[in-house]
């Protein structure tokens, strides 16, 4: 039975649902993740928006509070299902290095047995145009093909994935082209959320100093969760606010992360820069691109490929530079030859002598008898594409001809 693309995948993805999600090898983070934010979540609509449902009396505005923070904690989690869920913008593998980048350098010594053998070249870099301005990609090892611009190999993943920005422990998924919208979407609202619990969580302490509670330490021993709730945003804002702002500001220059520590340390410009409104609408407003790969698709049986062309390019040159070797193909093939012919003769010389014996003696002999011809000088025809034999081979042949009829004629 045919097996699926997702069942042969030979990065470190895992996948469910028959191949409708994809996540990276350490999606066991997801869950933890997760937990980072419902859990809080949960203890703020408990402790702090159930008692505040009361306390805006026109409109029973209160229940806002509590319907705002399960609406946004809601979406934030679809936000993190689309960044590490889906294909990030994986370069899909090659069977085999591209053949037409192959070349051979015939610039090499001579060995002792006087042949040549050319040395295969294949480039490890090469050069693109990228808004005008020359860019080097390099020769992927693992997925045999030459990376896109902006492409890197994430060694976690074991893939190549397009415009890869990092590969990010906490959504267990690359950060790429096609996701990248989505993680800044994400950490950009767990940002806000984390804001309003925060701002939420202090103004119930201030309800309670200014009903029961006058001062603030007793405010914060009747409300211990209010407490612990923002202290919890506090320490997660400096993180999610500040990865939210430094995205922002590589947005602003069209530059990913990793680009942008490449970039510091080789002190190369960077050449996608086109303005910064250009740079937030390619981000936001362009449509994302379709996978490249079908992981639900069946995989298809590769048609046997002929023999390949640098073993075939090498054996030209081997047989135009040994001239030596072509000679003994020849002798061979013209031993072949010989065998037969004289196969030919020896049957007609018994037919006759079975013609004119007045004993009625028969003579059979055979021909696999007198001359087996082994396998291996059949299949060495092939190793020589000239079927043509030289005079002094052919001489030599009529030669042993005549010599071994008399002898047999003798013999009988």
């Amino acid at each position: 039975m045919a097996k699926r693309v997702y069942e042969v995948w030979k990065g470190s993805n895992k996948f469910i649902f028959g191949g409708r999600l994809i996540f990276g090898p350490d999606a066991i983070s997801l869950p933890f993740t997760i937990s980072l934010i419902v859990v809080p979540v949960v203890i703020f609509c408990v402790f702090v928006a159930r008692h505040l449902r009361h306390k805006f009396a026109s409109y029973d505005a209160g229940y806002a509070i509590l319907a705002v923070a399960i609406a946004f904690t809601i979406y934030v989690l679809v936000l993190l299902l689309l960044t590490s869920g889906r294909d990030p913008g994986i370069v899909p593998r090659a069977s085999h290095p591209p053949e037409e980048e192959f070349s051979y350098d015939t610039s090499v010594a001579m060995e002792p047995g006087g042949r040549q053998t050319p040395s295969l070249q294949f480039p490890r870099s090469k050069e693109v145009i990228v808004n005008g301005q020359p860019v080097k990609v390099k020769y992927c090892d693992t997925c045999m093909v030459y990376r896109p611009p902006r492409c890197s190999h994430c060694s976690i993943c074991d893939n190549c994935v397009e415009r890869f920005d990092h590969h990010c422990p906490y959504v267990g998924q690359c950060i790429g082209q096609r996701n990248y919208r989505y993680f800044l979407l994400f950490v950009s609202s767990a940002t806000l959320l984390c804001i309003y619990v925060f701002a939420m969580s202090a103004w119930y302490i201030k309800f309670l100093m200014d009903e029961d509670y006058p001062t603030v330490w007793k405010a914060m021993r009747h409300s211990p969760a209010s407490v612990a709730l923002m202290i919890y945003c506090f320490i997660t804002l400096w993180f999610v606010g500040g990865l939210t702002g430094f995205h922002l500001y590589l947005i602003t220059s069209n530059q990913t992360t990793y680009e942008n520590l490449r970039y510091k340390l080789d002190n190369r410009p960077n050449v996608y820069d086109r303005g910064c409104m250009h740079n937030f609408r390619e981000v936001f407003c362009t449509k994302i691109k379709p996978s490249r790969n079908n992981f639900r698709a069946y995989v298809q049986e590769e048609v046997t490929r002929p023999q390949s062309i640098s073993r075939s390019r090498e054996t030209e040159h081997e047989s135009d530079s040994n001239p030596r070797s072509k000679v003994e193909d020849d002798l061979e093939l013209g031993g072949d030859l010989l065998r037969i012919s004289q196969r030919r003769n020896f049957v007609s010389v018994d037919e006759q002598i079975v013609g004119n014996s007045s004993h009625g003696m028969q003579s059979v002999i055979s021909e696999s008898e007198l001359f087996p011809v082994s396998d291996a000088h059949i299949s060495s025809r092939g190793r020589s594409s000239n079927w043509e034999i030289s005079s002094d081979v052919l001489s030599t042949s009529a030669i042993v001809n005549e010599s071994s009829v008399a002898t047999r004629k003798e013999s009988h």
